[in-house]
């Protein structure tokens, strides 16, 4: 096991442009993580009985903080890392140079969102190094998703074992200690309305899968991407962003709930110039610029999350879905899978944007809490087994 620390071991991975199934079967294209490394998990407690009070899009936004967070404090140090979209929280995989800037920034965080929205963000931390010494495995590829973007791919147990740790009744979470520092939130914008589906697709689908045996996960978990395949088509069929049907919003409402998310606070004239900056919005993306724009965000939507379970939210018509989920219960039948679904009208999005022209990502949920309910579905099946 690696232990000398490699602060560019994810940014140095090579990004493999072979299809998914074949890397999920091709264990020579995955590397250990550095056991110098650790895992942090954010996760809003209660988060089921918030998406049902309908403040979906509050825990959505929240989890989306939680990326920026980190992301801004890997950015400054010019360390590239690997972090996985949840829905009502994150995943990241960091090495120890920033570890404890990032902890003491979710804290910050954490201490905005209980006070502008009543929803509590934990923040928890495992070292790789005791995910090893503890028997479970944590390995890592890059797979080239599209031309532009590039998404991390975990197979093992590891970050199951971190979670389950995190989320456990003894964990003793890190004292929430004043600080001084300035929380950085730049680059986290919430702009879009909800999203209908495509032209010539009726639904949007939020799937959770996890293989029954850990040793069969990359065949299990292949297998099921063949069968999206089959059903809904190569990947950019099944997207459910296209620009057709995005929609700007510019309300007040919007722009200042997003900016309590940012500075904990509303400033007024910051408002305002938020808004006319928005306003200007609609004027940009007609130019070249714009449009380019707007293609880009499609193709770095983040709707496939694979961290040892597969997470994923497509489009299709009823007819599919019933397809998939027929293929999906044999495979539970056969003891193969677990998984949650939830089906929904629209998707939401929420960004990142460090730069107009190429460093822009797109966290996209189903509408109504989608991860969090599927979850919430997978969870009642995973309790029925013991």
């Amino acid at each position: 096991m690696m232990s000398a620390n490699q602060d560019h071991f994810f940014s140095n991975l090579p990004v493999n442009k072979i299809s998914l199934q074949q890397l999920l079967l091709r264990k020579d294209l995955f590397k250990e993580v550095p056991n110098d490394w650790h895992i942090i998990i954010t996760d809003i407690k209660s988060s089921t009985q918030a998406v049902q009070a309908g403040l979906h899009e509050n825990v959505n936004l929240i989890a989306t903080g939680s990326i920026v967070t980190v992301l801004n404090i890997a950015f400054k140090a010019n360390i590239s890392i690997p972090f996985f979209f949840g829905g009502d929280g994150a995943t990241f995989v960091v090495p120890a140079s920033i570890v404890d800037k990032s902890m003491s920034a979710l804290q910050i965080y954490r201490r905005n969102t209980l006070a502008n929205f009543n929803l509590d963000l934990r923040a928890g931390i495992v070292s790789v190094k005791e995910i090893y010494e503890s028997g479970h495995h944590l390995n890592i590829s890059r797979f080239s998703i599209s031309k532009m973007f590039s998404i991390p791919i975990v197979l093992g147990d590891g970050l199951d074992y971190a979670e389950k740790i995190i989320k456990g009744e003894n964990y003793l979470f890190s004292k929430d200690e004043s600080s001084e520092e300035e929380l950085d939130l730049s680059g986290m914008q919430c702009r879009w309305d909800k999203i209908q589906p495509p032209e010539n697709s009726e639904e949007v689908v939020t799937l959770i899968a996890i293989a029954q045996d850990c040793k069969k996960q990359a065949e299990i978990l292949s297998k099921i991407i063949t069968q999206l395949d089959i059903i809904y088509g190569a990947p950019e069929k099944r997207q459910p962003i296209s620009i057709p049907k995005l929609i700007f919003r510019t309300s007040f409402n919007n722009l200042g709930r997003e900016m309590r998310h940012r500075i904990g606070k509303i400033k007024f004239f910051e408002l305002v110039k938020t808004w006319f900056i928005n306003a200007y919005g609609y004027i940009y993306f007609r130019t070249e610029s714009g449009k380019k724009y707007l293609n880009q965000m499609v193709e770095m939507s983040d709707t496939l999350v694979i961290d040892g379970r597969l997470n994923t939210v497509i489009t299709g018509t009823r007819l599919q879905r019933t397809k998939l989920e027929k293929a999906l219960n044999q495979l539970e039948k056969n003891n193969e899978i677990l998984y949650g679904i939830y089906v929904s009208g629209e998707s939401v999005m929420s960004c990142y944007v460090r730069d107009l022209e190429d460093d822009h990502i797109h966290f996209v949920d189903g509408a109504e809490g989608g991860y969090t309910k599927a979850a919430a579905v997978l969870k009642e099946k995973i309790k029925s087994l013991f």
